[in-house]
């Protein structure tokens, strides 16, 4: 694609950055057969295509975003099944990072949407406050139906419509909170390693039991966990809406931890169960590349980073309890499966510790999680997670697991098949209790 951008703004590394970006870009469309908004809305704006059509010209022009590129952009998942289908190799997750910063910068919302935005980005990362909305949200919930709800595919949902996507996706009650910051847990027998456990913000909140899971497995396998003190959230919620300055703060601040952490007891991983955060901790590399003080830090901490099934996938795990009479319906998370291009060492491990592992029809397809997107963008998720939900169905599965805790909530939504997360299956085959019953 040829880009005219003029010496002036190329100056700027993040212009420089787009340019490279754009110019890789040869207009085949073939990202859009895999866009999920595409799929669902047919219109050429809501493909990859489209908005890096959108997004040149707004960089190009150096002038505010209109309405129109808004409502386009905010209608991109991030689910980046674009980037796996491209044969170009365009980094459309960088450029429309870009250009959510701009947008946030540039543009004026709505009054009601610029005080929901600042709600989420202010409770979601800080998990005590999360703990408190979930439950004010679990004593609201009864009262969701009395919202109206507009026609499925409004271009533009209205407060109250987020209000009632909100309170659909609270829990009816929330668990006892997992073990607190600066815990180490000691491996069983002799040690073969020393990882570093992402605490997360909403998964510690809504299901601990997923790194308990991660931490039985570990352990058990003479691996010791810890889960360092002063963690913040990865900053992966507020880079997506566009907020950097907050998302980049926490990033320089988990470095800053993990590298302490490393430096004084050893890490051999900074181990992550929870995919969105994953890819983001792995893009801090990319992220810090031009701040003088962080930019190598940023590198190593990219680099220990893992998501627990690559680092399982190295390791013997104990013989397997399971029998084969347990069918799985794997959901490959879009951040794992396209973010990270984890594809395959779930369903291995799942397969050789005794589960039979179905992969989903349009398994490229995201669910509509999508970190905060079920919310801001409730009637095109709805659409998609039934659009899911009825393609894991067709494998009749006992149980359905997956990476990531946004994909589990919003499959859950939908569904009465247990939904777990990939460790507690390999936690039970391994001598851990059976999940999914609590």
């Amino acid at each position: 694609m040829k880009t005219e951008f003029t010496l002036a703004q190329l100056a700027d590394p993040d212009i420089q950055e787009a340019d490279k970006i754009l110019r890789a870009c040869v207009h085949c469309g073939f990202c859009t057969a895999t866009c999920p908004t595409y799929v669902l809305l047919g219109d050429e704006l809501d493909s990859p295509r489209g908005r890096i059509y959108l997004i040149k010209e707004m960089l190009e022009k150096d002038k505010p975003p209109t309405a129109e590129v808004v409502k386009h952009i905010d209608r991109c998942l991030s689910c980046l099944a674009c980037m796996t289908t491209c044969p170009s190799g365009v980094n459309y997750m960088h450029l429309v990072d870009q250009a959510r910063v701009r947008i946030e910068r540039d543009y004026q919302r709505p009054l009601t949407e610029r005080l929901l935005r600042s709600v989420l980005a202010f409770v979601l990362p800080r998990p005590g406050l999360f703990r408190t909305s979930m439950i004010l949200a679990g004593l609201a919930r009864p009262f969701a139906a009395l919202l109206p709800t507009p026609s499925v595919g409004a271009a533009s949902p209205g407060l109250l419509r987020r209000i009632k996507a909100m309170l659909a996706l609270a829990p009816r009650g929330l668990p006892q909170p997992g073990p607190a910051a600066g815990t180490v847990f000691a491996p069983i027998g002799r040690r073969r390693g020393r990882v570093a456990l992402l605490q997360g913000c909403a998964q510690q909140v809504l299901a601990p039991r997923i790194n308990q899971a991660a931490i039985n497995v570990l352990t058990r396998h003479g691996v010791e966990v810890v889960l360092v003190r002063d963690e913040q959230c990865c900053g992966a919620l507020t880079h997506h809406m566009g907020q950097d300055a907050d998302a980049l703060a926490r990033a320089r601040a988990n470095i800053t931890v993990w590298q302490r952490e490393a430096n004084q007891n050893g890490l051999d991983a900074i181990l992550v169960t929870t995919s969105g955060c994953g890819t983001v901790v792995k893009d801090y590399g990319y992220l810090l590349r031009e701040d003088k003080t962080f930019a190598e830090p940023a590198q190593r901490i990219s680099a220990l980073a893992k998501d627990i099934t690559e680092y399982l996938a190295g390791l013997e795990l104990a013989p397997s309890t399971q029998k084969g009479d347990v069918t799985v319906a794997y959901h490959s998370a879009c951040s794992l499966q396209h973010g990270q291009k984890i594809t395959q060492l779930p369903k291995e491990l799942l397969s050789k510790n005794g589960f039979v592992v179905k992969d989903v029809p349009e398994s490229h397809l995201c669910c509509g999680s999508a970190g905060t997107y079920n919310i801001l963008q409730p009637d095109i998720a709805s659409r998609l997670r039934d659009r899911k939900v009825a393609n894991i169905a067709l494998v009749k599965p006992d149980m359905i697991a997956a990476g990531n805790i946004g994909c589990m909530v919003q499959i859950a939504g939908g569904t009465s098949v247990p939904v777990v997360h990939t460790i507690e299956l390999l936690d039970w085959a391994t001598g851990g209790p059976r999940p999914g019953l609590n």
